[in-house]
């Protein structure tokens, strides 16, 4: 049986939690064609918040400014985001009002 070559060039930023859900996703789609696809994955950086000062950003703060989003939009996305992670094995604990920062 040939396998088919794939070169995949995976764009992320280390701190975006729907990139980490992606991987998880990609990760299990290739298991599934594991003998019909040989994948070779790359990892390419990608700046989230490339105007983000040093201090960084309280996180409800900054999805506020950035998406227009409301506490309790932000509480469903993070419910969101949990449970699309528990799904591909990827276990996010995003509760609390952190800070984020630019991930240069």
């Amino acid at each position: 049986m040939n396998t088919t070559p794939l070169k995949i060039d995976f764009v992320s930023d280390v701190s975006c939690p729907w990139c980490a859900v992606g991987l998880g996703a990609l990760e299990e789609a290739l298991q599934k064609l594991q003998g019909d696809v040989s994948a070779e994955l790359h990892f390419q950086p990608f700046e989230l918040n490339p105007k983000m000062g040093p201090e960084g950003q309280d996180i409800g703060e900054h999805l506020a400014e950035k998406y227009g989003s409301t506490p309790e939009q932000q509480a469903q996305i993070r419910n969101t985001i949990r449970a699309r992670g528990a799904e591909v094995g990827f276990a996010f604990n995003p509760e609390g009002r952190g800070r984020i920062w630019n991930t240069f």
